[in-house]
């Protein structure tokens, strides 16, 4: 399996964990900050998720992704049954969007850090396998965040939910001794 093809399975593989946990949740306690953890939602944070993918997907033709022209879909916030569809979506076109052959450059814009609007110089030059490393590292943080909030609303999140997989391999060996 090539590079692609294993970070594209990684991706599929974080994009179904995010369906099976959105898809055994209601809606108020997709949508709500747990006291003492506001702002932070589990919609809120699987919405940022799946902009990044979106706009991944979006720049594939140009060769241009912008992950600062995020559209901040305030219905993935409190919708899930919108967020298993896009996440459905999502994965239907990683599988089916011809990621497997060369390692293609991009140029990339990320979020500024600052509040200015991004400037023309912004974009970096990347490769379509550093931003499928970039998409799934930033899902399991996230992942992680998703787990604490649900976690202090008393739902049970599996323990290896937003767990990078170094972290878990690390673990095992460990464990192993």
């Amino acid at each position: 399996m090539n590079r692609q093809r294993s970070l594209i399975e990684t991706n599929l593989r974080w994009l179904e964990q995010a369906r099976q946990l959105v898809e055994r949740l209601d809606d108020r306690t997709y949508s709500a900050s747990p006291a003492g953890f506001e702002p932070h939602r589990a919609g809120g944070h699987m919405r940022h998720v799946l902009e990044f993918y979106d706009c991944f997907l979006a720049g594939l033709p140009s060769g241009y992704i912008d992950y600062a022209a995020r559209r901040r879909d305030a219905l993935l916030e409190t919708s899930r049954d919108r967020a298993a569809a896009r996440i459905g979506g999502i994965a239907d076109r990683l599988r089916s969007d011809d990621l497997d052959g060369e390692d293609l450059g991009v140029m990339v814009r990320i979020e500024e850090i600052h509040d200015s609007p991004p400037v023309s110089g912004s974009w970096m030059p990347s490769s379509l396998s550093r931003e499928l490393q970039t998409l799934a590292s930033h899902t399991v943080h996230h992942f992680a965040l998703i787990a604490m909030t649900l976690r202090a609303h008393g739902v049970q999140v599996d323990p290896e939910f937003g767990v990078a997989p170094s972290t878990l391999a690390h673990a095992r060996r460990a464990n192993s001794r």
